[in-house]
């Protein structure tokens, strides 16, 4: 083809390409329309910038909950290989009279974990879920245990040097535990904000060995025109409360940790408060995943 033949091809080309446009923008159902000026980008603007640095350090907020459990063996570094109730016994027995902090469970409840064996019914113990959580490659071990109130102790183990090593541990009134990728995403009710409930996604943090709170939000509780979350009235986390507090009812222990402080440990204290009713029903678990 010589050079006219090229320039002809081109340009019907060319000729081809105006007609495909002209009918995408003449059809009315498709064509390129300006979305009007952008908005210039504005970035954060620092408020009060003589403030002095904080002259303490900061808290490393999940070393409460890193522990090794004392008397469990894992076998090949396999979590499922772990009974869960003999995990919580373990930890019942190492610390019998803890009711604060990471290993505090009410009274009736840590008597109920004893009594798992000999009266499975009434075991406060729910099904365990594994899942990686690290992202190692390896399923850690994911324990619920019911307590009054709706209350309802989450702890996560990891296997580690043949052993077992606590990763989390938190207490809180609990709607809903789900899983959504390495996340264990809780939702709980709220105290102060009625028809609202917190959210709270825990995540693996490798340079504090443990699982943190990466993101808490306050949302409208669900499903929309429902009761307000939390169950029962007054039940709840309260505005300021750290996605850890211990149960709702009932003083905290004197001498204890405020609701604003960063330890993340489990608070409950003493047995269930009287006139208490009975002990709710197990929280609906996540579906297992493959």
């Amino acid at each position: 083809m010589g050079p006219r033949g090229v320039h002809v091809a081109v340009g019907a080309l060319c000729a081809l390409g105006v007609l495909a446009l002209a009918g995408c923008g003449s059809a009315g159902t498709g064509g390129l329309e300006s979305a009007g000026p952008t908005s210039p980008a504005v970035g954060p603007v620092r408020l009060w910038p003589d403030l002095p640095p904080a002259t303490n350090p900061p808290i490393d907020y999940g070393e409460s909950d890193i522990q090794r459990v004392p008397g469990i063996t894992v076998t090949g570094g396999d979590v499922r290989s772990v009974d869960a109730v003999a995990v919580v016994r373990a930890e019942v027995r190492a610390h019998p009279d803890a009711r604060s902090g990471a290993d505090g469970l009410y009274e009736e409840t840590a008597r109920a974990v004893e009594a798992c064996v000999s009266e499975p019914a009434g075991c406060p113990v729910m099904r365990p879920y594994h899942r990686d959580l690290t992202g190692d490659g390896r399923d850690e071990l994911i324990v619920g245990i019911r307590m009054p109130e709706q209350q309802v102790a989450v702890r996560v183990y990891r296997a580690e040097k043949g052993g077992l090593t606590r990763i989390m541990s938190t207490v809180d009134q609990v709607i809903t535990v789900e899983l959504a990728g390495r996340d264990l995403i809780m939702r709980v009710g709220s105290a102060g904000i009625p028809g609202y409930e917190y959210r709270t996604a825990w995540s693996w943090d490798e340079q504090q060995g443990s699982m943190l709170p990466t993101r808490d939000e306050i949302v409208r509780a669900r499903p929309p025109g429902g009761p307000p979350a939390g169950g029962r009235p007054g039940g709840g986390r309260a505005p300021g409360d750290r996605p850890s507090g211990g149960p709702s009812s009932g003083d905290r222990p004197s001498g204890g940790p405020s609701s604003g402080d960063r330890s993340s440990g489990a608070r409950p204290s003493g047995d269930r408060p009287s006139g208490a009713g009975p002990a709710p029903s197990p929280v609906p678990p996540p579906e297992e995943t493959p």
